[in-house]
């Protein structure tokens, strides 16, 4: 079967519910009505990646002073209607886990630029069990809490919470059986504290479920395989979300390809990379996915993705075509007033939508920390 053909039988789940969620998007659209865009880069965070190898861990400690660079850089000119600077989540590989990396990280995090989250590639060799799981993902948390001052807190108090991108996209054991293995991995989030998943959208994979361009909960039992399938999309008034709550980056087709005068779609998923150039036209793309909590149209989530030590790709993603394009996009906001624009984190993106649930208005920017705290802002006295 050629890959063609096995992409599209993968695709087809997804592919029947898509004139729906456009359908959707443009009931709800307002274009008339000024926005406020929510923008999160959730950044596959891997120093060590070399392809088929890794890195050793001083090759690593050096990638990771040119990102900081980087990231640096870019904050320091790219910051928003709030005055907040650009910046990743950087999701970080708990497998891959080393002290040195996640102290310079937290360093980062100190700074503005770049909140830590968890990711995990797990199942790849062979399937993985439940109980090696919450193994992990405990001690991954509890590291990053206790050691680094990473992760947030419900109003400061109780156990760490964490936002999760699952390794190789296949959340919930989404991929036909390979690289997770546990049915239950959204009842074992839950359970360890997993606030948010950013894994979606994952087209053309195999793993990517029926629901897109969308903010919801489980529409199935957590213990079930791949509960996202279906969606308990979240709206303002409503019952406060079974966690974790699930948002998904722009899923859609791109027309403005054309060939011998036909077009030519390309797929539109939302990440920066050196072979889609960002800029005002894909920006429209973004918005027109209208990812928001329902009853709340004028809050758009535009969750991006990336990964970040793909050398072909920084430029795109953190910068000098990322400076270029949010720049762009920033300047464009103000001059027409169309929208403005708030560069969030993880944690502040799962802020916003609570607080749109519990029926806020006015700017997103004001809910940052509406439920989750930082733990390092607490640790610093800050709170």
């Amino acid at each position: 079967m050629s890959r063609f053909v096995t992409r599209l039988l993968n695709s087809a789940p997804w592919l029947a519910k898509y004139p729906i969620s456009r359908s959707r998007a443009l009931i709800e659209n307002d274009p008339a009505t000024p926005k406020h865009l929510i923008f999160c880069i959730a950044n596959h965070f891997e120093p060590s990646w070399k392809g088929a190898e890794m890195y050793d861990i001083d090759a690593q400690k050096r990638r990771l002073e040119e990102w900081c660079g980087l990231a640096e850089k870019i904050g320091n000119v790219v910051v928003d209607s709030d005055g907040t600077k650009f910046r990743h989540t950087n999701f970080y590989p708990a497998e891959q886990y080393e002290p040195e990396i996640l102290n310079t990280l937290a360093d980062l995090q100190n700074k503005g630029l770049g909140e830590v989250e968890v990711h995990l590639h797990h199942g790849v060799g062979s399937p993985d069990n439940a109980e090696s799981l919450r193994r992990q993902l405990v001690e991954f948390r509890d590291r990053l809490a206790e050691d680094h001052k990473c992760l947030s807190r419900v109003n400061g108090e109780g156990q760490p919470m964490y936002a999760f991108v699952h390794g190789n996209w296949a959340l919930g054991n989404s991929a036909n059986g390979q690289y997770c293995g546990v049915d239950n991995e959204l009842e074992i989030l839950e359970e360890t504290g997993c606030y948010i998943d950013m894994t979606l959208p994952s087209a053309p994979d195999v793993s990517q479920v029926p629901v897109l361009n969308s903010i919801y909960e489980c529409g199935m039992p957590h213990a079930e395989r791949a509960p996202h399938r279906r969606e308990k999309r979240l709206r303002v008034g409503g019952d406060t979300p079974r966690l974790p709550v699930l948002i998904t980056g722009p899923l859609l087709f791109d027309w403005s390809n054309r060939q011998a005068s036909l077009p030519l779609p390309k797929l539109e998923n939302g990440e920066l990379a050196h072979f889609r150039k960002t800029d005002l036209r894909r920006l429209k793309l973004w918005t027109s996915a209208n990812v928001t909590v329902k009853g709340r149209p004028d809050w758009n989530f535009i969750k991006l993705h990336c990964h970040g030590f793909f050398d072909e790709d920084q430029s795109a993603c953190i910068g000098e075509n990322a400076i270029r394009a949010f720049s762009e996009i920033v300047e464009h906001g103000e001059r027409t007033d169309q929208y403005k624009v708030h560069f969030a984190s993880a944690r502040e993106v799962f802020n916003m939508i609570i607080a749109a649930v519990d029926g806020k208005t006015g700017s997103p920017g004001e809910y940052r920390n509406h439920k989750l705290t930082p733990i390092m802002s607490q640790a610093r006295g800050l709170l």
